[in-house]
């Protein structure tokens, strides 16, 4: 159950972006070899709405625009408990894995560069997070956006099970 947002429902001037990382990348062709540069972006609103995206150019601001347009067409929203997740969380993706938990208000966001950037365009400030396995920064995003489609807030939870939020 992924809570996927159409760019409608979002304000396009409060989404910030974050490039998460820029490689040169060659094409070999009969004529020699053709380079362009691949973009990671992610975007968000900061409160519980994100997304990612690739873009490809032969030029840096270029594949980074073309990166944000991607990603605007792939946002999502992620239930937020006050400034951090309301449970963990453990994303997979290929090789890579990500553990996301909760931390306690003041601790700041404990991540590498990757994840970091994630969560602040989301609007956590509280987090600890470990990446396991694959640190290929394209398999780290998708293992995060994996883990983050499960989260679910404590009134979801209790619907789930028939009860009121109170019981849980």
């Amino acid at each position: 159950m992924i809570n996927r947002v159409s760019l409608s429902e979002v304000n396009e001037s409060e989404l910030k972006d974050a490039v998460i990382a820029i490689k040169r990348v060659t094409k070999v062709v009969k004529g020699g070899k053709n380079m362009s540069f691949s973009a990671l972006v992610v975007v968000g609103n900061g409160n519980g709405i994100v997304g990612f995206g690739k873009g490809k150019a032969s030029e840096v601001p270029i594949a980074i625009k073309k990166g944000i347009e991607s990603a605007k067409k792939n946002l999502m929203r992620v239930s937020l408990a006050g400034g951090t997740l309301p449970h963990g969380v453990v994303g997979k993706f290929g090789s890579g894995k990500v553990l996301i938990k909760p931390a306690k208000e003041g601790k700041g966001i404990i991540a590498g560069a990757a994840v970091r950037a994630i969560l602040q365009v989301l609007g956590v400030k509280d987090a600890v997070t470990k990446v396991l396995g694959s640190n290929n920064p394209a398999n780290i995003v998708r293992a995060v956006f994996a883990g983050l489609s499960t989260v679910r807030s404590r009134e979801q939870i209790a619907l789930m099970r028939g009860k009121s939020p109170s019981d849980l």
